[in-house]
Order: C-alpha cells, then structure tokens, then sequence
C-alpha cells in the first residue's frame, strides 16, 4: 500500500475501530455472537460475467479481476464466517466497483476452519462450491449470492450440497451436469484442504491463521486503527486509494 499522506489519509486513520478482529480458528472469550443478528445483503455484483477469473500458479488463489490493475487486494475469507459476511455487505461492494473499472483485482484465498470450531462441513462445502464455480468463469457471481444468502443457511447449520445448488440456480448458466457433480461429490476436495493450510501459513507465528476477513492492498496487511475502515464502503474505498 502506497504511504498514506494528507487529510484524507488522517481521516482513514481517525475512523474508530468496528471490529478488534474477525473470526479466529479457535473460540476466545467475549468472541463474537454470531447466531441470530440480521445483516445487510452486499450489493449486487452486476457485470462481474466480463471480469477476467483464474487459478493462480500456486494451486490456491483464486483472482479476479483485469492482471494489469494497479491496486492488488489480497483476501481471506471463510465462507462461514459472520465478520466476513458484514464486511461482504459494508466495505466489499467499494473492493467490487474498482474491479469492475479495471482498477483493482482480488486475490482469494478460502478458509474453511469455521466447521471446526461451530460443527457441520458447510465452510468446505462452501469452497468446494465455489472452486467449481470457477470453473465455469462464474465463481465472483457465485461468490456474492453466497454472501447474500449466508445468515440464514449458517443459521440452519451451514452450506449442504442441496442448498449450494439452490443458490447456484440464481447465477445464470453456472448449473449444468459438471458443476452440479462437483459439488456432491465434493470433487475439489483437495483443494479445500490445500487452500485452508495456505491460509494458516499466512498466519506466520500463529498456526491457526490470521483470522478472517484480513486485507492486504498492494502486500501490506490493513491492522489496527485502520482495520475498522473495512466496514465502511466509503473509508474503504478511500483506503484503496492511497
């Protein structure tokens, strides 16, 4: 991330922090409440069918977005995770307009520890889900409907294959005889596993990983009194400037 200079650097630094941290491998006191609480929907990824989608060469990113972009964003996300959920809703949709100007690209990477710490399979349900999903170029579209949909199938035990394909059915031309395959038979499993150890390993000296969502723009992770600014379209869209 470019050094942060002027006023409106000084007004990303004042923003309060919304959330101290996401969702942690493990549970800790005071963790967050995550059963229950209505969430705002992300705005729709409208156009996204044009955006460029790949694997990259380690086998478990997944990017979107056009290769030349100035700024590169690096996520993780577990598809379970509420804190991600929020941030999907208030600041992602900043992420997805400079993407669909060419003006960004997202790097992915999909946790799935959340069904180890909650119970069932949805979060590798989930990522299984939408690796298929990138194989028929609609994995950022399958993505946001996944979001959308996130509290009420969390809250009825997490993603099953019947409810991944329900959703698909909302992205057009995404169901067809091998994507509907992948996802019962869990058929990228593999890489749900690979994809959840480059995850812990970006946790440096913690094993568990760095907690989800964490942002990197342009290599430097967004920490501290700046962390609050992920939530806040407005704050982000200006952090994603600097």
């Amino acid at each position: 991330m470019r050094n942060a200079r002027g006023p409106a650097a000084t007004a990303v630094a004042a923003i309060a922090v919304l959330m101290v941290a996401g969702c942690a491998p493990q549970a800790q006191s005071g963790d967050e409440d995550d059963k229950g609480a209505a969430r705002p929907r992300p705005a729709p990824y409208a156009g996204v069918g044009e955006l460029p989608e790949k694997l990259a060469a380690d086998g478990t990113t997944i990017v979107v977005g056009d290769p030349a972009a100035a700024t590169t964003v690096r996520l993780y996300e577990d598809p379970r995770c509420p804190v991600v959920e929020e941030f999907e809703a208030t600041g992602a949709p900043a992420l997805r307009a400079m993407t669909l100007r060419r003006e960004a690209r997202t790097e992915y990477t999909l946790a799935s520890f959340r069904d180890d710490r909650v119970g069932g399979d949805g979060s590798k349900r989930a990522v299984n889900a939408l690796r298929a999903a990138l194989d028929e170029g609609k994995f950022a579209e399958y993505h946001a409907v996944l979001f959308e949909n996130m509290t009420e199938h969390e809250l009825a035990g997490g993603y099953t294959t019947a409810s991944l394909l329900k959703l698909a059915g909302e992205v057009k031309g995404l169901r067809g005889k091998a994507f509907d395959s992948a996802v019962a038979t869990m058929k990228y499993e593999n890489f749900v596993t690979a994809s959840e150890k480059t995850y812990e390993a970006a946790g440096g000296d913690d094993p568990r990983g760095p907690g989800t969502p964490t942002v990197a723009i342009n290599g430097t992770r967004v920490t501290g009194d700046l962390y609050g600014s992920l939530f806040d379209r407005e704050m982000f869209g200006l952090l994603l400037t600097l």
